[in-house]
């Protein structure tokens, strides 16, 4: 007898136990946390890159044709170039130039073939004679922007530019000369050279 007493004790101490660790561990679920959130918006826009040519009369003489040239003549035209449509400051602007129709050995001889030279005037040139034998002067500084280089070609770095900045515009000349040296297999030739500036954007940076 008193073994069965002592063991059916022992039984109802364990079954105690076991109830109270389930309920222990049924407790640990309810309880609550403290949480603290926030919260942020950025609004992001992206600039505008954008270099570009005087469209109308002396601020694009550049479609202006010449003909008739020998050995020694000199064709000049002016342009503006301008960043003023632009929201952004560039780290470069470069010129290339390329034949838009069959080439002759006016673009394609190097030597003896059309010469280019491009110059910047601080204040604007001043445009003399009638189309297409313009001449220009310049009362404030001139600067080079390209110097001398055969009329062809490509990715040419053009300096001393104040379109590089935001809001500015360039009033170019270019001149283009046919050497002293070009001989009688120059005759009766044409070509049709294009130009193309194009604009790269500042240096990237922390914003």
């Amino acid at each position: 007898m008193g073994l069965s007493l002592k063991t059916t004790t022992g039984k109802v101490i364990a079954s105690l136990a076991l109830v109270g660790t389930a309920a222990g561990v049924a407790g640990l679920g309810t309880y609550g946390a403290f949480t603290s959130s926030t919260s942020a918006s950025a609004a992001v826009g992206s600039g505008t890159v954008n270099i570009a040519l005087g469209t109308t009369a002396a601020t694009n003489r550049l479609n202006v044709a010449a003909t008739g040239i020998v050995p020694g003549d000199t064709i000049q035209r002016a342009v503006t170039l301008s960043n003023a449509a632009g929201n952004q400051n560039l780290s470069a602007v470069t010129l290339t130039t390329a034949a838009t129709t069959t080439s002759t050995k006016l673009d394609s001889d190097a030597t003896n073939g059309l010469q280019v030279v491009v110059d910047r005037c601080s204040t604007g040139w001043v445009e003399a004679g009638t189309a297409p034998a313009y001449t220009y002067t310049c009362a404030g500084t001139t600067s080079i922007v390209l110097a001398s280089h055969a009329v062809v070609g490509a990715n040419m770095a053009l300096s001393n530019l104040s379109s590089l900045t935001a809001g500015n515009t360039d009033s170019l000349r270019v001149t283009m000369t046919l050497p002293a040296t070009a001989d009688n297999t120059f005759q009766g030739l044409s070509s049709t050279v294009g130009f193309t500036f194009t604009g790269t954007q500042r240096t990237a940076t922390n914003q």
